[in-house]
């Protein structure tokens, strides 16, 4: 069981506002061709569009639920035949195929909560991709504002959907709590420095090829979120 099966069904009703990193993911699954790989592919929030677009996913979750919804959506969108649905987890996904791109959007490389197994999905994404293949990925770190606006609160994200943030500002932790009519979870997410992430991408074996402030490319600058690109060497 994963935490997400309670609330596969909650799962886009609740994250239904998000829809600014979709152009991104489509557009980079058009540049590296078919087939690409979305690691925590979750219900295709990115998979559906990007089928769409005539590109074959690959879509790893540990979800059964997540991955269900998902299957429904690509039957519905009508591009089922270009969605592989796998269930595995990012540390091992289960995938012989090599590619020119792997994806794992919306923050998902925040559950990992330690460098081991953030070396371990890392390292893991590097041997799906081809010689100059490419990893691309966001992820945050909240800005103290955020955390003092949120920190405990019960807020309506969505009409009847609700959520509360807990964070740990030392140990750089969130326990999101998300609770609706059709299930309720709660995970912990843990953030790091820029640096970080960049001193672990070149570990893992990367070149960084992009860092950005937001999804339309602007460079970072400072602030919450931060999109990358990862090249693995030729």
């Amino acid at each position: 069981m994963s935490l997400y099966d309670s609330i596969a069904e909650l799962y886009d009703p609740w994250s239904v506002s998000v829809t600014e990193d979709v152009g991104f993911y489509v557009e980079e699954a058009e540049r590296a061709g078919p087939p690409v790989v979305e690691l925590a592919v979750g219900t295709g929030r990115i998979a559906v569009p990007t089928a769409a677009a005539g590109v074959r996913v690959i879509g790893i979750d540990s979800s059964p639920g997540m991955l269900e919804v998902c299957r429904r959506r690509g039957e519905l969108a009508g591009v089922s035949e270009l969605l592989d649905l796998r269930l595995g987890e990012l540390e091992s996904p289960p995938i012989d195929e090599r590619v020119a791109l792997v994806t794992c959007p919306f923050r998902s490389f925040l559950h990992l909560l330690d460098d081991e197994s953030r070396l371990r999905a890392l390292g893991a994404a590097r041997e799906l991709l081809l010689p100059g293949g490419r990893l691309a990925f966001d992820v945050f770190a909240p800005s103290s504002g955020d955390i003092a606006d949120t920190h405990g609160r019960w807020l309506e994200r969505e009409p009847g959907i609700f959520e509360r943030a807990n964070w740990d500002s030392q140990a750089r932790t969130l326990t999101l709590s998300v609770r609706g009519e059709p299930g309720e979870t709660s995970f912990v997410l843990a953030w790091l420095s820029n640096a970080e992430w960049r001193s672990l991408l070149e570990k893992a074996g990367f070149q960084v090829v992009g860092c950005y402030g937001w999804f339309d490319r602007r460079p970072y600058a400072g602030g919450e979120d931060t999109v990358w690109i990862a090249r693995r060497p030729v």
